[in-house]
Formats: structure tokens, sequence, C-alpha cells
């Protein structure tokens, strides 16, 4: 029986998987592509709400209510699904992208959920999909919806993601079962030296210590630039405007130390109130004697708290719980990640962070790794923070699905642990390398992510297609994937 794939793949190296996939396996045939303008459909317009085509036009053409999206609509989690899809799409929303969606209220993210859920339904149904291909963990409300749609009508479900470790990654049919593998005393440990920390390319740059204030550089002038060429074209001609608006930039980069570049990436009028708020934790003396838990927020938006955190990608509700478990005195240290914008930090997630008496928020030149190993332990929804701690012998309680959950010395907040267990964990070194091994034995070769070629400096792109191409065509058949349910399925 041929398979018909309902494919999510944005990016050229993955598009050229999909080319292989298809010209290798005579059962496997691309019923609906959703990726760039040379896909079938053009993914962007759906959460842009635009009507850029793809190759087959745009997913709305002559589409009319048939009633296809009831099956998602009428589920017993339907609330969860669709604040789910509703966090995923707000990225885009018109105060944290350039290129925004018009939605505004509440209606409207709802609205738009019943109407896509309507025309996505119908789409798998007229095109006769039997399986889905996400070359990524769902997490940016087309792929979203494509999924729970796939999930409600009882289409398999087939999900690679890059790991951190080098030409390797993961497989999983559902988002929530990351990190889930089962033993294996027989494979080789992964050596690891004791102490040491992973390499992360994507925090290079960013350092732990006092630096003097910085000035806006030519990417942040571009990003302000574009910022007033597309929301505010009238104010550009407004010299009080702009002096008010200059005297407030400069004020915060002069606040924040040079390295951190607050609007390299993306300017927002209403964002320089978080980072004024932000220069105000700066000049504070750093008190790292007596017992405190060391909690680095995550970056937002992104998968590894908008679809690994279930619940708790509302990190101050996190940081709330663990609170409520912690004995009187023991301080909760709260470091903000070195790249967040303003996005899901506006004045009342600060505000509830106040409220808790134990909840100490840091200076961003305070050293994460001094404050692993003072801590008596981490916490973090899925953050790396937890893998680096296990690698200093320090545990790790993670309140999302992280990768690493399943290893030695990780405690998960479903299994309800306490304080001082926690705190009286041991980790064996030599089982915290074995249990590396049996998770790497499970993973794949292969590079999916293009930002990951980067660990993998003589990658031979045209072999890790192939290689690539074989084994989601293995996992498409029913292949075991990194990853299982609770059940072991």
């Amino acid at each position: 029986m041929t398979m018909r794939l309902m494919v999510v793949s944005t990016a050229k190296n993955t598009d050229k998987i999909l080319d292989r996939l298809v010209a290798e396996n005579d059962d496997i045939e691309i019923a609906l592509h959703m990726g760039h303008v040379t896909a079938d459909i053009k993914a962007s317009a759906l959460t842009r709400l635009n009507t850029r085509e793809g190759g087959k036009g745009h997913l709305f053409a002559r589409q009319r209510w048939t009633g296809a999206g009831q099956a998602l609509i009428e589920a017993p989690e339907y609330l969860d699904l669709m604040e789910t899809f509703i966090d995923h799409l707000h990225r885009r929303s018109d105060i944290n992208a350039h290129k925004p969606h018009p939605l505004r209220t509440m209606q409207d993210y709802v609205d738009y959920y019943h109407i896509l859920a309507d025309v996505i339904g119908q789409a798998l149904i007229d095109r006769g999909v039997t399986h889905c291909l996400f070359f990524n963990v769902p997490h940016l409300a087309y792929d979203t919806i494509v999924y729970q749609m796939a999930q409600v009508l009882g289409l398999p479900c087939t999900i690679v993601t890059q790991s951190l470790f080098p030409d390797r990654f993961y497989s999983l049919r559902a988002p929530l079962d990351y990190g889930r593998f089962p033993p294996d005393p027989a494979a080789n440990p992964f050596p690891i030296e004791r102490g040491s920390k992973p390499d992360l390319f994507y925090m290079r740059g960013i350092k732990q210590e006092r630096e003097a204030g910085g000035r806006p550089g030519l990417k942040a002038v571009a990003q302000i630039a574009t910022f007033l060429a597309l929301k505010r074209p009238m104010q550009a001609l407004n010299p009080a405007y702009l002096w008010r608006l200059a005297r407030d930039v400069y004020r915060v980069y002069g606040g924040l130390p040079k390295w951190r570049d607050p609007f390299a990436r993306f300017f927002h009028e209403d964002a320089l109130e978080y980072f004024d708020h932000l220069t105000g934790f700066e000049d504070q003396t750093l008190d790292l004697e007596g017992d405190f838990v060391y909690f680095p927020l995550q970056l937002q938006p992104e998968m590894t708290t908008s679809s690994l955190g279930g619940r708790f990608r509302d990190q101050a509700y996190a940081i709330e719980t663990l609170a409520g478990m912690l004995p009187e005195g023991v301080r909760i240290l709260v470091k903000e990640n070195p790249k967040q914008g303003s996005y899901m930090r506006g004045p009342m997630f600060f505000h509830r962070l106040k409220r808790i008496p134990s909840v100490t928020f840091l200076p961003s030149w305070a050293d994460t790794h001094a404050l692993t190993a003072k801590a008596r332990f981490v916490a973090t929804i899925t953050g790396t923070v937890g893998w680096e701690a296990v690698r200093q012998q320090k545990p790790a309680l993670v309140f999302g699905a992280a990768w690493y959950r399943g290893l030695p010395g990780v405690h998960h907040i479903e299994d309800a642990p306490s304080y001082e267990a926690i705190c009286a964990t041991e980790i064996d070194h030599a089982a915290l390398e074995q249990r590396v091994g049996a998770l790497l034995s499970r993973s794949h070769r292969g590079v999916v992510d293009r930002h990951y070629k980067v660990m993998v400096p003589d990658l031979d792109e045209d072999a890790n297609d192939g290689r690539a191409a074989e084994v989601i065509a293995g996992l498409l058949r029913g292949g075991e994937t990194t990853f299982l349910s609770e059940s072991g399925a």
C-alpha cells in the first residue's frame, strides 16, 4: 500500500531529504507539502494570515465550511489543544513580529482555530493522507494544528528533531514523549569528562561577568528602522518622537552589558519597558551563600517551552510550583535568558515573581556555572542547564519533556519529588555515561536541522540526505522511534 504523506518541511536541507525519501521509496509519495513558496502550500501564509501562494495555491482557496474539523473541536481535550495553538500563533502577533497576523482578541484566535481545523481537516481527507511527517516538533501553529488534526483522525505521525550531540537526531510520535526511552544495559557507555560542560554553539558570545554598558549596533539600528518603516511611518517624521525613542534606546543599552544586544533580532517600542526594567537588577551584590535553587529562565517563544513545556510553558507557574515545595529559608535565584526579548515578560510576569518571597531576580552577568555549583539543585522546564548540572554531579528538577529527563540525577515534577529527596540525590557518573549511551544507541546518524551543520564541519550533505531519508522511511513503516510513550508504544 502506498503511503501518502502530509509533510511539514520549511528548509532547503529538509526538502532535499524529502526528495531522496520519495525518489528511493516507491511506496511513499507526497500528498501535501507545507513549507516555503516552492512547496505545495506556503506555511507562513497561515501564521501571517496573508494570501501568499505555494505551488498548489493557497490552502484557503475556494474553501467553505465542511465540518471536517469537528473531530478536533469536539475532542475532550479541545480547550487544552486550542490554548496550545493560540500560544504557538501568538508569536506572530503585532508586538512580536514585523510581519504579524491581524488577530487581536481572544475570540479572533478562537475563530481562526475553528476555521483552520476545518480547512486542514478537509485537506487531509481530500488528499487521502495516510501518514504525517514533521521535521521538528510542531510549535509554529500551522504544524501544531496539522498534528492535532492528524491525531483525532487517527493518522500515524513521525517527528524527527536534532539532538545536541553532533551528527545525531531523535525520532518520536508525540511531543510529550520527548525524553522517554527504555534502559539498555547492553549499550556502550558514552564517555563524559566528569564536570565538563557541553559546547553550546548557539550561546557563543554570551558572557558570565560584569561588563561596561553598550550602545546600539548596526543590527539594532536596522531593526529600529524596520519598526519605524512598518509600524510608525508617520511618527518617523516627528523629531520629538525620534528624540524620545533614541533617548530610551540609549538608556537601555547603557544599563546592560555591551554583549547584551537587546534589539539585534527584533524591535518594538513596547519592549523598551521590559529592558528598562531589567537594568534595575544589574547593580546588585550577588549573594550565593545559604541554601537556594537555581532557576534560569528559558528563551521564549521556542519549541522547548511552547511544545515541550506543557502547562509549564508559563515559566512563572513553574516557579510558583517550585516555591510551594521548598522549606522556609530556601531561596529561588532566577536569571533571565541572555537572548530573551519582551515576549511573555510583561509587567504582570515580574509582579508574579515579586509576590514570591523566596525569589531573587539576578543580574544578567551572574555566572550560571557558579550558580549551578552552589545550588542545592537546578530547576528548569527543559533547559540544557539540567544536562549541564548532572554532568557536574548536581541534581536537576525538570517540569517539561526534557530530552535528558530519564538520566540519573534528573527528577520530574509529575513524580512529585520532595525537596529533601532531590537534595539527597547522588549521581553515579558511570551510570550516567551508560544511560546516555543507551539514548544515543536509539538515536539516528544525520543532520536534519540546518542550524546544527556547524557541529559537523566535514558533513557530506549528499550522503547525509540519503542516510536521513533511509531512516525516515523505516520510521514511517513503523520502525521504533528514539522516544516512546509511557506505555512503551
